[in-house]
């Protein structure tokens, strides 16, 4: 029985899984914090159910993370088994990641045969942003692999013709919503329009049927931000990110409308040079511009961050990749964390890489692209900022919804006749085409946010290819044709593309990419069945190697970072975490011995000012003003409440101490007119400098002699 199994195996699955698993997973106990504003919260969430329920940023319950927990607790509970390590929390994305290679398979192959599974599953392991993001602790993976399995379980529903599983698969779209918002709604049209012209069953009962999907949706996406919401807040966290300590607003607002409109909240203005990089005058990402809008102050972007333009590679220091503590006991802290984080062995640069002029260069990573996201237009996926993370195989899944429809049309038959693969086609098309339209005109998201689409882009690409192989072997001419026309321009188009992605690193391959790119166009049309297997083959390597090298990069580097990408800028010197996993020890030594029966250790600006110490030490520390630092959670009479009833004794003028208006920027102002500054280091050149996140100036204020 077992040999038969294995003789029945798919070797070649097999193999690309194997290879998903090394892309993925291999590394990542070079994690350190990754995404050290999750990796705090998993921190705090094993420190009881309470925390774990909200998914507290801190041990003290003050303030939850900016997005549902339902990713969360996957990390936690993984924490909990493991122990608290940078691979333990960063290893459910791993799992997705590999589950979304299998899942992708197991769609493609019943209906279009085993060599579209494999080459879906292929296309999906090599799309850069998909390693990148199954290598940390930020939710896409997670989300990914949930939608997936939901379009999966549809796909059976529609087969069986099974009500129960209409409305799992609807009820896994609203536990994506948990875990990241409204993110997860971005596949519903897909899901809508797949349902509606697969089913077969009677009208009202296709009705009705979805009316229960839609309620089992509703009931799976409110359940857990209603339940939240109807508790009273003295006796839950403040929500993150929200402006009235509301999870439905969270998702509706912050992570909402503001990601297509701009993100306004809490900043004074939505985020200068966001979507406006062109050609002609580049924005610098990742920085923002000092001075007033709308009155406010706008928020800055550390000093320290280099800028890049596009079409330049990032230069700077790459992110950090230090060894998580081993044998750490859960509920504990850490106690070596901090030598762990920051650490990474400087690695050679790869021979031949150069920037956009020609000169050789460095690579930084880390916030330096956190906001590279091109120019606005239908175009936007294209260019170098996002496209080098998810447009490697764009033009063929273009194309392979033109040869999906046409390839697998049914002969003879009335022209709104669909086959059943051509519901398929609309299915994938109706997941690309939205999210595309999405990303083209959205004014505020990361570049990593693009593994939204590698899923239509794998399943539409292996489509085109066996739509395209079933036209090529047909005996008419005039189909042979068509399906030459497709093959060659798919080649030309899709190097070409790649020879832009790659010219700033590697010129030369550039170059030859494009030659060969002619050479097989040529093939293609000229050499009918001469070599065709070798043809095919060498077609195969031209398309996915740089793709894949690409993919490796974040492998090759140890890379688990907390804006995820890939690029050959990994592959140089390490650096420092942007992202606030950084530790003063003399700051974290001298307030620890002085705390007493204070609640907090201390309370400082923002999230990312407080990471680090709450990973390291274990201890609560108030975030005041949220991620952004701007966060109204309180109110200057509340805060000196705190204060005078001894539960905050010092604060830290963290990252965003100069950004912060409103309720905030009053609290600020009130801790520096009255606390008393700290000369906590012992060498006092240093004393002021900031090595909590970002490298700003931070002063220690100590609150307790105020109402003495």
């Amino acid at each position: 029985m077992i040999l038969k199994k294995l003789k029945n195996m798919d070797w070649y699955f097999v193999i690309i899984i194997l290879i998903s698993a090394i892309l993925y997973g291999w590394g990542i106990w070079d994690a350190g914090s990754a995404n050290s504003y999750y990796t705090a919260a998993i921190r705090s969430m094993l420190e009881s159910w309470h925390n774990f329920w909200y998914g507290a940023f801190d041990s003290a319950g003050f303030i939850t993370v900016d997005k549902p927990p339902v990713a969360l607790w996957l990390m936690a509970i993984s924490a909990k088994i493991f122990g608290l390590h940078g691979w333990s929390v960063v290893l459910p994305s791993v799992l997705a990641g590999i589950g979304s290679v299998y899942l992708m398979y197991q769609m493609l192959t019943p209906k279009f045969g085993v060599w579209a599974g494999r080459l879906g599953a292929l296309v999906l392991t090599f799309t850069p942003t998909v390693v990148a993001n199954s290598r940390t602790n930020n939710m896409d993976a997670i989300l990914v692999f949930f939608l997936l399995l939901a379009v999966y379980v549809l796909q059976k529903a529609v087969e069986k013709k099974n009500i129960w599983l209409v409305m799992m698969s609807f009820a896994l779209v609203g536990i994506g919503f948990n875990v990241k918002m409204l993110q997860a709604f971005m596949i519903l049209p897909a899901m809508l329009v797949y349902y509606w012209i697969a089913i077969k069953v009677p009208w009202k009962k296709k009705i009705l049927w979805l009316g229960a999907g839609l309620l089992s949706l509703t009931v799976f996406t409110l359940a857990y931000p209603v339940a939240v919401d109807s508790v009273d807040q003295s006796n839950r966290p403040y929500i993150g990110s929200s402006q009235h300590n509301s999870l439905l607003e969270l998702a509706f607002g912050y992570n909402g409308t503001e990601r297509l409109l701009g993100q306004s909240t809490g900043t004074g203005g939505a985020f200068p040079g966001i979507g406006t990089t062109n050609n002609k005058k580049s924005n610098k990402v990742g920085q923002q511009p000092t001075g007033q809008k709308n009155g406010q102050p706008t928020q800055q972007v550390p000093t320290n961050q280099k800028s890049v333009t596009k079409g330049t590679a990032p230069s700077g220091q790459a992110p950090s990749q230090g060894k998580a503590p081993q044998n750490m006991p859960t509920g504990q802290a850490p106690k070596d964390l901090k030598k762990t984080i920051g650490q990474q062995p400087t690695q050679e640069k790869p021979s031949g890489m150069r920037n956009g002029k020609g000169q050789k260069q460095g690579g930084s990573v880390g916030m330096n692209n956190a906001f590279a996201i091109g120019t606005a237009g239908p175009f936007r996926l294209f260019q170098s900022d996002l496209g080098s993370q998810i447009g490697w195989f764009l033009p063929l899944a273009i194309l392979g919804i033109i040869a999906g429809w046409f390839g697998y049309r049914k002969r003879n038959s009335k022209w709104y006749t669909i086959s059943e693969e051509q519901r398929h086609v609309i299915l994938w098309s109706a997941w690309l085409v939205p999210v595309y339209g999405f990303f083209s005109i959205a004014g505020f998201f990361h570049p990593y946010y693009t593994i939204m689409l590698a899923p239509a882009i794998a399943a539409l690409t292996a489509i085109g290819a066996a739509a395209t192989h079933k036209m090529y072997q047909n005996s008419s001419a005039k189909t042979r044709i068509f399906a030459k026309s497709l093959i060659s321009f798919g080649i030309v188009s899709t190097l070409a593309l790649q020879a832009y992605y790659v010219w700033s690193y590697y010129p030369m391959i550039s170059i030859a990419l494009i030659i060969v790119a002619i050479i097989l166009a040529i093939w293609w049309w000229l050499g009918e069945r001469l070599f065709a297997k070798m043809r095919l083959v060498i077609s195969i390597i031209a398309i996915c190697v740089m793709a894949a090298w690409w993919s490796f990069t974040p492998t090759l580097s140890h890379n688990s970072a907390a804006i995820p990408f890939a690029s050959p800028t990994l592959l140089t010197q390490g650096g420092s975490d942007s992202m606030g996993s950084q530790v003063d020890a003399q700051l974290l030594s001298y307030t620890q011995q002085r705390q007493g029966q204070a609640k907090y250790l201390f309370a400082t600006t923002d999230s990312n000012s407080a990471s680090g110490y709450i990973i390291k030490s274990g201890e609560a520390v108030m975030a005041l003003g949220g991620y952004n630092g701007t966060d109204p959670t309180m109110t200057l009479s509340e805060f000196k409440q705190l204060v005078k009833s001894g539960q905050v004794k010092y604060f830290v003028m963290g990252n965003k101490g100069t950004s912060s208006s409103g309720q905030i920027g009053k609290i600020l102002s009130w801790v520096q007119k009255n606390g008393v500054k700290v000369n906590y280091s012992k060498n006092k050149q240093t004393n002021n400098q900031n090595t909590m996140g970002q490298g700003q100036n931070s002063q220690l204020y100590d609150l307790s002699t105020i109402y003495q």
